[in-house]
């Protein structure tokens, strides 16, 4: 397999991430994308500023990683351009043209279905001079502080997971489903723990909003765990905080990480984003 020409870059956080410098994705040659992938693959997430992207180009970025994913809802994906979805508390003529506060709480995305989603792709078009962050956790990091005996143990179990549970229970936006769409969602199955298809490493791979329970362990002892391990995960030290500019793109390995969104003033700042995701594979 051909190996691109090494990428300048440091790292977001010790032992997590890099941000990317010197390429400009609009003009970028296959070979330096191939780069950005496999810097990607080996990082769990990268950043490049100073991005200058219109909606082509971010879907042509993207597919570099896989096929884009399509939104489960699309009420506020952008026009011509299903793959990309519109977070922003901007409104036209006095509607909403994207979803707001879509994303706080800590989770993997698409971890309802059957193949969650590869990785997360964010684009800064407008930013609130304070707040509104990203914050990514490295749960291989928290994966290996944990005791070898609870790595054991937390290694044979399978979490449910669960969309209509997400969507009729969640703090932000929460809706009841349609027939259709509780049909095309079934409930899921996932491990606790996690292997990287393309690195081989583990990650502890909980999530908030979508998990019912552990397979076999009453709700009572299930959801508490469910919450310790993501206290656990997403401690300071394992945690990178994303403070965005304009031209930014993120993204993030959601086989290995959980994120969350943080709130800003919207009433003094608007903050858009345009989020692609990136079709993943069955969790082992």
């Amino acid at each position: 397999m051909h190996t691109a020409a090494p990428l300048a870059i440091r790292p977001l956080r010790s032992g997590f991430g890099a941000q990317i410098l010197d390429v400009d994705l609009a003009s970028a040659d296959s070979e330096t994308l191939q780069g950005v992938v496999q810097t990607f693959n080996l990082h769990g997430a990268i950043l490049l500023r100073g991005q200058n992207m219109d909606p082509a180009a971010l879907v042509s970025f993207a597919s570099q990683f896989g096929e884009p994913e399509e939104h489960t809802v699309k009420k506020h994906t952008m026009a011509g351009f299903p793959e990309i979805y519109m977070l922003t508390n901007r409104k036209v003529d006095g509607k909403p043209v994207g979803s707001h506060n879509d994303g706080v709480g800590w989770h993997t995305d698409f971890s309802y279905k059957e193949e969650p989603v590869m990785c997360t792709m964010l684009y800064a078009v407008s930013v609130p001079e304070e707040g509104g962050d990203t914050l990514l956790a490295d749960m291989c990091a928290a994966y290996a502080a944990l005791p070898p005996d609870e790595q054991e143990r937390l290694a044979a179990m399978t979490v449910h997971h669960s969309y209509q549970y997400f969507a009729t229970t969640r703090k932000y936006n929460r809706r009841e489903l349609t027939e259709a769409e509780r049909a095309a969602h079934p409930d899921v199955f996932h491990p606790l723990i996690r292997t990287h298809p393309a690195n081989g490493r583990k990650a502890l791979w909980p999530s908030t909003g979508t998990v019912r329970g552990i397979v076999g362990m009453d709700p009572a002892e299930a959801l508490p765990l469910i919450e310790r391990l993501v206290e656990f995960g997403t401690q300071e030290q394992f945690v990178y905080r994303h403070r965005w500019q304009v031209g930014d793109i993120l993204v993030w390995d959601n086989r290995c990480t959980l994120h969350t969104g943080t709130l800003f003033d919207d009433t003094r700042y608007v903050r858009e984003m345009h989020r692609l995701w990136v079709k993943g594979d069955r969790p082992f």
